[in-house]
């Protein structure tokens, strides 16, 4: 069973923001797989199914970022999903706005929902699915986390479709072939012309 976790803050305030890109994959995710309609469980909404025969569920955590990993723990726990099965789609400021590269382990990177599930689970070795937006522009006035909790800008807005299908498709990528695979070809850099 695979568990793949958006990462975001619930509640229409937030809904448009950057740091919200995860919900954003996982609800373009249930769509293009016509999964059922996400219900309240886990600290959170959930629903299940199945994606190229290969049974999932799909996690939005309702607690608030910094607390992601109290509703993915309990939910893994429910699911007997292991580290290695949970893919969680985040933003990621250390890649350009746009770009998505998948990844195994490692730290957090200041990332509090990352942080919190690290914590909970008791080990960092999850997929994540890093979604690029880039870091605040120079002239930016304010913290790291004002510029995350912005909506995407309309130029950002106008190309957010693709960002997320580039997204859901390395997350299914995953389940289909396994991360090894996956990584090869949703990591690999652009030929030059």
């Amino acid at each position: 069973m695979h568990l793949v976790v958006g990462l975001g803050n619930p509640g229409k305030k937030y809904a448009g923001n950057r740091h919200n890109v995860g919900f954003l994959a996982v609800e373009e995710l249930r769509r293009r797989e016509s999964l059922a309609e996400l219900k309240e469980k886990f600290s959170g909404v959930w629903t299940k199914g199945e994606i190229g025969g290969k049974p999932v569920a799909l996690l939005e955590p309702m607690t608030y970022m910094n607390l992601s990993g109290g509703s993915v723990q309990p939910a893994a726990a429910f699911l007997k999903a292991e580290p290695a099965d949970i893919i969680v789609l985040h933003d990621e400021l250390d890649l350009p706005f746009g770009d998505v590269r998948l990844k195994v382990g490692g730290g957090h990177a200041g990332h509090n929902g990352l942080r919190s599930i690290i914590e909970r689970l008791g080990t960092p070795d999850f997929v994540r699915v890093r979604i690029g937006i880039g870091r605040p522009p120079p002239g930016f006035r304010g913290e790291v986390a004002d510029y995350v909790l912005q909506d995407f800008d309309p130029s950002e807005r106008a190309e957010l479709s693709g960002v997320l299908t580039r997204a859901v498709d390395a997350a299914v990528r995953v389940i289909d072939v396994g991360i090894a695979p996956a990584m090869n070809v949703t990591n690999e850099k652009p030929k030059k012309k």
